[in-house]
């Protein structure tokens, strides 16, 4: 589904990614996992157009989206979240939802949808507060549940477990893979390493802005080189 060619992104002297190709298949949770500073949100940041690459190509489903604007590489069917989560703290929880869509002609349709979407991550009857009001780990399931107002073909997940309790752990856990069942892909980085070896497979491990290993987490949890990237010699 997505394909990453040699790609190259630079910041005066610091390279971000550093030549680098990975692919995403289809049906797939795949992660992306690596040390702080590896360039792993600069990759997500040009995969969905916040950041132009320096050189290399991103292939969605065989059409080259590298260099788009983020909103044409959304209506290309690519959704994500972020780190820190990014509401509109002034609209409600349903107008978050709405603003999103790319379905001008038909409000009540985008309506049920997204009332829809909102009773699945369990904050439908949040639906008329303002955004602002939401707590952290609200605000995290109202992020995953505007990601998929336009049913894309592939969501990037940033970190959708950082901060957020047990709890809520396990709910995102359960949301992820039931929106995997209904044909959504996924790429996912996180740090929570437990949750990514059983949720995720392949897992993707990128250091100094190169891929560096690619596998089961077995084969990465064994993986001499992933070791040195996390802990050195």
């Amino acid at each position: 589904m997505l394909e990453v060619i040699d790609l190259v992104k630079a910041f005066g002297g610091v390279v971000a990614t550093n030549h680098c190709s990975l692919e995403v298949k289809p049906g797939t949770i795949t992660a992306l996992i690596g040390p702080n500073g590896s360039g792993k949100t600069t990759l997500f940041n040009q995969i969905s157009g916040l950041i132009r690459p320096d050189g290399g190509r991103i292939v969605l489903d065989g059409r080259d989206i590298g260099g788009l604007t983020p909103h044409l590489i959304a209506r290309a069917g690519v959704a994500r979240t972020f780190q820190i989560t990014r509401v509109f703290p002034s609209l409600t929880v349903m107008e978050n939802m709405i603003i999103a869509s790319h379905d001008d002609d038909d409000e009540g349709a985008v309506k049920k949808r997204a009332l829809e979407l909102l009773n699945f991550v369990g904050i439908h009857d949040k639906r008329d507060d303002l955004a602002g009001s939401l707590s952290y780990g609200q605000r995290k399931l109202l992020e995953f549940a505007r990601a998929h107002i336009n049913r894309p073909k592939l969501v990037l997940l940033d970190e959708p477990f950082a901060g957020v309790n047990p709890k809520l752990e396990e709910k995102m856990v359960d949301h992820i893979k039931e929106m995997n069942r209904q044909g959504i892909t996924f790429f996912v980085i996180d740090h929570e390493m437990k949750i990514i070896m059983s949720l995720c497979h392949p897992v993707i491990v990128i250091d100094h802005g190169e891929v560096i290993a690619r596998g089961s987490a077995a084969e990465i949890q064994g993986n001499e080189q992933v070791h040195e990237a996390y802990f050195g010699r």
